[in-house]
């Protein structure tokens, strides 16, 4: 992605707000990914989720942005209450010219369809600014609410990847996504 942007942008819809997050985040960053149902269910969120951790983390965010290969991280905002209720995040491989989606809710959030239309803020936000083809996603086998996100997003589904990811102690299956650029525009 040909990054036109000098800081990470926000971008909405009715509902919700994609935003950089602050330092004034870390603590219900902290308590939030902190929740062991959140770690267990992502890649690469620490438990525990000590002191300190969150800060360090939104520090490094803009950083990463404007590195050529960025990575742009959301904090997830109602916009009615101005509440933070979780994070986006897509990587950039421009070498394929793709990118891959990950985030996390606040599990009082969950089943509220905010994981989806974050999704698709993103995703609309991404082909908009940049010329890649595709968007990918992968979750657990063990978690397939993260799969409804994905489809409801407008991913399809494309194969599992076997005892892909060692977490929790054991082996995971993880079950891939994917969103053409060319299936984008048709919607």
């Amino acid at each position: 992605m040909n990054n036109k942007f000098a800081t990470i942008p926000t971008v909405s819809s009715e509902k919700l707000k994609l935003r950089p997050f602050t330092l004034a985040d870390a603590g219900e960053v902290q308590r939030m990914a902190g929740n062991i149902k959140i770690a267990h269910t992502t890649g690469t969120v620490p438990h525990p989720y000590l002191d300190g951790m969150a800060e360090d983390w939104i520090s490094k965010h803009l950083e990463s942005f404007k590195n050529k290969n960025w990575l742009i991280t959301w904090a997830i905002e109602d916009k009615k209450s101005e509440k933070l209720v979780g994070c986006i995040s897509f990587s950039n491989n421009a070498l394929h010219k793709k990118a891959e989606v990950g985030y996390w809710v606040g599990e009082e959030f969950w089943g509220q369809g905010i994981g989806s239309e974050a999704a698709q803020i993103g995703i609309d936000f991404i082909f908009k600014n940049s010329d890649l083809n595709k968007i990918i996603s992968r979750h657990m086998a063990s978690n397939p609410a993260s799969g409804r996100i994905m489809q409801k997003a407008g991913m399809t589904q494309e194969g599992v990847l076997r005892q892909e990811m060692f977490r929790n102690g054991e082996f995971n299956d993880m079950i891939v996504y994917g969103l053409l650029r060319s299936e984008f525009r048709s919607r």
